[in-house]
C-alpha cells in the first residue's frame, strides 16, 4: 500500500487538529483557566487526544483504504481544512463537530463492495473500542475516553445520510446495515436510560 507526501500531510495535520479539538471540548480548564494551566499539562491532555480521538480517527481512514485498495481501487485520504479548522474553533467555544477528511477512491467497484469499502471504518472504531477495555483498569479516564471515542465514531457514522458510511451499507445490505448499527443504538439507549434514572 502507498501514501502519497500530500497524504500523509493530510493525515498527519488531521490527528493533530483532532487531538487539539477534543483536548479543547473535554478538557475545558485548559480554555477557561488557559492562564493557570502550564505547559506540561496542556501537552498532557493533547497527548491524551491523540492518543484516543487521533488514533480512532486515523485508523478508521486507515481501514477504508485497505479495503479500498484490496478491491483494486485507488485511495487516498484527504483533509477537509475548513472542517478541521470548525473544529478547533468549536472546540474552543464549547461544542464540537468533527468532519475532517474523508478516503476518496476510484475505479470499477460492485455495490458490496463499496459497502464493506464504508462499513470498514466502524467495525475498526467498534473493535478498538474492545481493544481499549483493558486500558479502563490501567488508566482509567483515558481507557474510558477511548472506549466512548471509538463507540461515538462508529455510531455517527453509520447514520444513514449524506456522505456517512451508513447510507452506503444500507444501500448495499438492510441485513448488514442493521447487524452493523445495533451497537451503536444500543449505547444510545444505554446512556438515554443512565440519564434518566
Amino acid at each position: 500500500m502507498e501514501f502519497s507526501s500530500r497524504e500523509i500531510r493530510d493525515l498527519f495535520l488531521a490527528w493533530l487538529a483532532l487531538g487539539v479539538a477534543f483536548a479543547l471540548f473535554f478538557d475545558r480548564e485548559i480554555v477557561t483557566e488557559f492562564d493557570a494551566v502550564s505547559p506540561a499539562e496542556f501537552l498532557s491532555v493533547v497527548a491524551g487526544s491523540l492518543l484516543t480521538v487521533g488514533v480512532a480517527f486515523l485508523l478508521h481512514e486507515l481501514a477504508h483504504k485497505v479495503v479500498a485498495v484490496h478491491f483494486n481501487q485507488v485511495a487516498e485520504f484527504r483533509a477537509d481544512y475548513g472542517m478541521l479548522l470548525f473544529a478547533i474553533v468549536g472546540g474552543l467555544a464549547g461544542f464540537i463537530f468533527a468532519a475532517p477528511g474523508a478516503v476518496h477512491h476510484r475505479g470499477r467497484i460492485t455495490p458490496r463492495e463499496h459497502g464493506l469499502i464504508a462499513l470498514a471504518g466502524p467495525v475498526t472504531n467498534y473493535g478498538l473500542a474492545i481493544l481499549s477495555l483493558p486500558f479502563v483498569l490501567l488508566v482509567p479516564e483515558l481507557g474510558w475516553r477511548a472506549v466512548g471515542i471509538n463507540l461515538l465514531l462508529a455510531g455517527f457514522n453509520m447514520i444513514p445520510f449524506g456522505p456517512l458510511d451508513g447510507r452506503t451499507v444500507l444501500s448495499w445490505s438492510k441485513p448488514v446495515y442493521a447487524l452493523a448499527a445495533a451497537p451503536a443504538l444500543l449505547l444510545v439507549v444505554f446512556v438515554l436510560l443512565g440519564l434518566s434514572v
